[in-house]
């Protein structure tokens, strides 16, 4: 064993529950771990110190990834332990040609790269090679994260990790399914008993602090505890036990009209549906980022659907200050007429959701995505006040459900017959007031 790894042991001390991972990993050549382990139990203690004595070994690239870039700044690059040291500083300094504070990346003497991203911005690094990818809170990360470096760990027999508690039976839940199932991955699934790692009494406290669900789902992992916030959780389980998530067929004596949430920085959500009788048939889904209407355009003419109405944000009529044309006017050359959706507040658009599921049913395969986002679509927690706002929180999930909420509200309130420009007209008194209040380019 070199030196520098010694130098690791010396420092990070894992404890007991946390020698069978790293056994796995170092000497039975698992490239595939997953840790559901409770709160406070060192997850990312034991991925990062995985993580170094990888680099050690051979040159390579690691990225570490939390849901956010915020996150992996509060949780590890300036986070400190129950001992007041810092958690970077268990890198020792010899080991450390150099530092990035902005771009939250240490590059060791060997030449081997760490680097700390939130799952949002994976697209920076998509088609970099890297050898380990940590995945820390994957239960609320986006999970094509872990699609975009899929590819670059099969092509090096990399390793991949995944550290989280609980939050549903999301996207972690399908991978730790998949993970206790499968001889080629290891799994641990720890609760608080399991490790012993908290007192009684301070565990004591915790339950007395938060609610039982989140209580069972942080220390004793509790996968059917509901989502705390969540928006549609609960209708969404009322929605499978009716039988409504299921095998739903294209009818092909009916059109097929799609509501669209359309990114700028975020991604483009597309969702196929048919309006039969006192029903509504989610068909299809399709979603991607970083792309054109052209793109879109191409996607909706190689699926074998007869369309009718495609229903957009009011904003899609706002004129482009780099080309003088709307998307509205876009979509149109690209031969996609969209009706607009009314400028109505989120909260509204996510009753009208509420009110509206008991009516659809939800093709289980191809709306997989979309299912998800409905699961994991939630408040916003305020820290300060520590209690969830009104409004939702935006990350991944968002954008689906941005656009359930657009067909929703476009059942009953759509108006076809607005021109482009009076919609030009609400947008812009519904940005800034009264004209006098707004841009001079909008006047």
């Amino acid at each position: 064993m070199q030196v520098e790894t010694k130098i690791k042991l010396d420092r990070f001390k894992p404890r007991d529950y946390q020698l069978p991972v790293i056994r796995a990993i170092e000497q039975d050549g698992c490239k595939r771990a997953l840790l559901c382990w409770s709160r406070r139990s060192g997850k990312d203690h034991t991925a990062l110190f995985i993580a170094l004595r990888q680099m050690l070994k051979r040159v390579c690239t690691v990225f570490y990834l939390f849901p956010t870039a915020k996150q992996a700044r509060i949780a590890i690059w300036d986070g400190i332990n129950s001992d007041g040291q810092r958690i970077i500083d268990y890198i020792p300094q010899e080991l450390i040609a150099n530092k990035n504070d902005t771009e939250m990346k240490i590059r060791l003497v060997n030449g081997s790269v760490l680097q700390f991203l939130g799952s949002t911005d994976v697209d920076r690094v998509r088609g970099t090679a890297c050898y380990v990818a940590i995945f820390s809170e994957y239960a609320t990360q986006d999970p094509q994260a872990w699609s975009v470096l899929r590819p670059a760990l099969a092509q090096n027999d990399g390793i991949a990790l995944f550290c989280s508690t609980p939050f549903g039976k999301n996207h972690f839940w399908d991978l730790h399914q998949l993970s206790v199932s499968s001889d080629k991955w290891y799994s641990s699934t720890l609760n608080v008993d399991d490790t012993g790692h908290i007192p009684q009494d301070l565990l004591d406290d915790e339950r007395r602090e938060m609610s039982e669900d989140l209580f069972q789902q942080e220390y004793y992992v509790s996968f059917n505890a509901g989502v705390e916030g969540a928006f549609y959780a609960k209708y969404l389980n009322k929605m499978k036990l009716n039988n409504q998530i299921t095998d739903v067929p294209y009818e092909v004596g009916f059109p097929v009209h799609t509501a669209w949430d359309l990114g700028v920085n975020d991604s483009t959500c597309i969702i196929f549906y048919q309006v039969i009788c006192q029903t509504i048939r989610f068909i299809d889904y399709y979603t991607s980022s970083d792309r054109g209407l052209e793109h879109y355009a191409n996607v909706l003419r190689n699926k074998e659907y007869v369309y009718a109405n495609h229903m957009a944000p009011f904003d899609i009529a706002v004129v482009e200050l780099g080309t003088g044309m709307s998307r509205l006017e876009k979509a149109r050359s690209f031969g996609i007429n969209f009706l607009t959706v009314p400028c109505l507040p989120v909260i509204e658009g996510i009753e009208a959701v509420r009110s509206t599921l008991g009516k659809i049913w939800i093709d289980e395969k191809k709306c997989s995505k979309l299912i998800k986002a409905m699961e994991f679509y939630r408040k916003e927690w305020d820290a300060k006040l520590k209690r969830y706002r009104d409004r939702p929180l935006h990350d991944w999930a968002s954008d689906g459900c941005d656009s359930l909420r657009y067909l929703c509200l476009s059942l009953n309130r759509c108006s076809p017959s607005t021109s482009p420009e009076e919609l030009e007209k609400r947008y812009r008194e519904a940005m800034y007031g009264s004209s006098e209040q707004m841009p001079k380019f909008f006047r």
